[in-house]
């Protein structure tokens, strides 16, 4: 499109001009340039000692009327009018970046469309060009910004140190390759190849990148096609989540939020996400998670911080929903993410029977009649069969694609903990208990707790009611204390799951155990316990083959 300036009732209406504070504002701005003109490769080249940043693409490029257009204060090619500050489909729209940096710096241009010549121009602080000249390039354009802050020396001494802005650099790439996975990101430090991002379909292969440890297979990849009643226009979630049994960070710096392209700051969509994963890492851990939004585009308000990072979500109520329930869907125990080779192999050979002339349903017996298999699928939970105790800690459980070790104690820790959050009702003891030396925080926990407890005599208390999985236990007063040390409401059901929970060294029978496994299967966070340790340990069948080498040729190993 033809790059024009904006009408006046327009600049009025844009919440701010574009902030450029550092290098990594700059790299910001002319990478999400690149991306608005549908480059998929990406080259930086940074001097940070010369304050100096290039970006070339290979995007559409631009002719010589818009080169001569793009430096003027409020030109833009991506909003014509008012109304299009309320449909924005690109991630710059405010005509302020190249203005801003032909301020602040020395600003040259060189670019050319896919079916014209290549242009070299230079512009002088008030965005007009002085310098034009036709250059020999490949389509795309180059963006060269030297001498940074040049004459703002209060500036260059207020940013941060070198090493500094680089990792704001990188921190500004690494969140654009997330948004925009296809691309091929490359970061020189000079002419020093610096980092390298490889494209691939979608986030999950991108994050094992940039986290040090983490691989592929901790991630789980879900997208969820949405048809929300309020809008006609299809929309999407795309969910990866490290899970918690596998990955997890000291810190939340890998809960981010996207929307449409851009990484954003929502403090209620974290918030849902962290609620959603809460009593699954360990102790002071936080998940690794990625969430996606692509919104329609009249559902948003980008036209709030100067940086669009802050964004008004027209009902963001329904998008909490939807993630949470992306985030149960991705940790339940999904019968179709563990199938063994033998049926992926069994409905290959089913689907191709129904587009050939032949039939395999005798020489590929099912092991489940049709209703059956109709029932697990509906039910869409994984079917587990105990077959032994090991050690009176451990159930081994057969299941369609190999073996798993299921330990016993925190997977009873699990049921009882969700069954307690859904339903925290004390009953009544039938004698009180006395506890004596309750602090006033203890007193007011057991009281937030919904625990009836009175003065009885001097430095004592009669709890009179209690959690029902606690009441008939004989060290019900030491579990009591424990409660109002907890702290919360959730901490204390936590406690109250771990000392109800079936103790290590405790013999099971085979109905008690399948019985144990069929409850955990249907919990909501199956993977992990309430303190983030990892339930089941997985013996797949392919696993299995390789140890016992039982892809060998018959007859080969003999040397036949």
């Amino acid at each position: 499109m033809q790059i024009r300036s904006l009408p006046e009732d327009v600049v009025h209406l844009i919440a701010a001009s574009e902030v450029i504070d550092s290098l990594a504002a700059v790299v910001r701005e002319l990478a999400e340039n690149a991306l608005d003109a549908g480059a998929d490769r990406i080259v930086i080249s940074l001097w940070p000692e010369q304050w100096r940043v290039m970006v070339a693409d290979n995007g559409v490029g631009m002719d010589l009327e818009n080169l001569q257009q793009a430096a003027t204060p409020h030109s833009t090619s991506k909003i014509t009018s008012i109304a299009d500050l309320s449909n924005i489909l690109t991630l710059g729209f405010r005509g302020e970046a190249l203005h801003s940096l032909a301020q602040l710096a020395e600003l040259e241009i060189l670019s050319r469309p896919n079916d014209d010549c290549g242009w070299q121009v230079q512009y002088n602080h008030q965005g007009k060009v002085f310098s034009t000249e036709a250059v020999a390039i490949a389509p795309g354009t180059i963006v060269n910004v030297s001498n940074l802050f040049g004459e703002w020396n209060v500036r260059r001494q207020a940013s941060p140190t070198a090493a500094q802005q680089l990792r704001g650099v990188q921190q500004v790439v690494q969140q654009m390759a997330l948004c925009h996975p296809g691309v091929s990101w490359q970061v020189r430090r000079g002419t020093t190849p610096w980092l390298h991002i490889h494209p691939a379909q979608t986030a999950q292969a991108i994050l094992p990148q940039f986290i040090r440890g983490l691989r592929g297979s901790d991630l789980h990849h879900k997208q969820l096609i949405i048809h929300p009643e309020t809008d006609n226009n299809t929309q999407q979630i795309e969910l990866v989540l490290g899970l918690p049994d596998r990955c997890h960070r000291s810190k939340p710096d890998w809960v981010k939020i996207a929307v449409n392209g851009r990484i954003v700051r929502s403090a209620e969509l974290e918030q849902t996400l962290l609620t959603g994963l809460s009593r699954t890492c360990p102790r002071d851990r936080y998940p690794i998670c990625f969430v996606h939004l692509q919104v329609s585009a009249d559902q948003i308000d980008w036209n709030r911080h100067p940086t669009k990072a802050e964004v008004y979500l027209r009902h963001l109520n329904f998008w909490q929903e939807q993630i949470q329930m992306g985030i149960h869907q991705i940790l339940a125990l999904d019968p179709e993410n563990h199938i063994s080779q033998s049926d992926r192999v069994q409905q290959f050979l089913k689907v191709s029977e129904a587009q050939g002339t032949y039939n395999t349903s005798d020489s590929v017996p099912s092991p489940l009649s049709s209703t059956d298999k109709s029932q697990q699928i509906q039910s869409n939970v994984m079917e587990l069969e105990a077959i032994a105790q090991v050690h009176q800690t451990y159930i081994v459980a057969e299941h369609p694609g190999g073996l798993w070790l299921v330990e016993q104690h925190i997977a009873h820790e699990r049921v009882l903990y969700e069954q307690l959050c859904e339903n925290w009702q004390p009953v009544s003891l039938e004698s009180p208990i006395i506890l004596q030396q309750l602090s006033a925080e203890q007193l007011e926990q057991l009281q937030r707790l919904n625990l009836e407890v009175e003065a009885f005599g001097e430095g004592l208390w009669a709890v009179r009611t209690a959690p029902e999985l606690l009441a008939k236990r004989s060290d019900c007063s030491e579990a009591l204390i424990e409660l109002s040390l907890a702290g919360d409401l959730q901490a204390a059901q936590v406690a109250t799951a771990c000392r109800s929970a079936i103790r290590n060294g405790t013999p099971l029978s085979l109905a008690e155990m399948q019985s144990l496994l069929d409850q955990w299967v249907r919990t909501c966070h199956p993977r992990t316990c309430p303190h983030g340790r990892p339930i089941y340990l997985r013996l797949d069948e392919s696993s299995l083959s390789r140890f016992f080498r039982r892809h060998w040729v018959i007859g080969k190993s003999h040397g036949i």
